[in-house]
């Protein structure tokens, strides 16, 4: 099933899910220990047409995260200052020369072809976060666990952390034990950053470390 674009999208639409969403991160935070200051609400913005972008930067949505290249390419000559950009997506080596000058971060690094085209066209000031199946799904994206050290070595641009997306789940209490793998993976190895949590999870995320949670229809609807 294929989620519709977000259309009728307000300012104040936005900035009242905004706020919604940073009291319960904060609550989730208080119940770590953790302060809230420390965890970025990147929205996720595939569903949100050009249109409807300038809605989100009225809301006081500073980050947001694309999935597509070409639909990257295409928001960023509007918006392109209006926002901090990621890519979150699936990354396709081949498009690797369009994403990297446009972005802080992408999040989704776990391919050795990706790797070859970052060595060939990633800006001095780019960061990544290496994708981690930490579940060991079959066909799913990510570094295995046991692979994640040798990839790190040969990943040719700073790493900043690690992201993962769990097995699809019932309740959102179900990808607790992901995140903290996550977490625990990170923290052996000295990356601070954790993209983890969406919509469905991100108090869970964020009571297990996370850093950036990817929000999307929770900040629209």
């Amino acid at each position: 099933m294929t989620a519709e674009p977000i259309d009728g999208l307000t300012g104040e639409r936005v900035r009242a899910n905004l706020a919604e969403v940073r009291e319960r991160i904060a609550a989730a935070a208080a119940r770590a220990g953790r302060d809230p200051d420390g965890i970025e609400i990147v929205a996720a913005v595939k569903y949100v047409p050009l249109e409807q972008l300038g809605a989100l930067a009225e809301g006081g949505v500073t980050a947001v995260g694309e999935n597509r290249a070409q639909d990257l390419q295409v928001k960023y000559a509007v918006h392109g200052d209006d926002f901090t950009w990621d890519f979150i997506g699936h990354v396709q080596s081949r498009k690797v020369k369009q994403i990297a000058p446009l972005v802080r971060l992408i999040h989704s690094v776990c391919t050795d072809s990706v790797l070859a085209q970052l060595e060939r066209h990633a800006p001095a000031e780019l960061r990544v976060l290496v994708e981690v199946n930490v579940a060991g799904e079959e066909g799913k994206d990510g570094v295995a666990v046991g692979e994640l050290d040798a990839f790190l070595e040969r990943c040719p641009v700073p790493v900043a952390g690690l992201m993962t997306m769990p097995p699809l789940a019932g309740e959102p209490d179900d990808s607790r034990r992901w995140f903290s793998e996550l977490r625990e993976l990170a923290a052996a190895r000295g990356l601070a950053e954790l993209s983890m949590g969406t919509t469905q999870d991100y108090e869970i995320a964020v009571e297990e470390g996370a850093t950036i949670v990817r929000i999307g229809t929770r900040l629209f609807r």
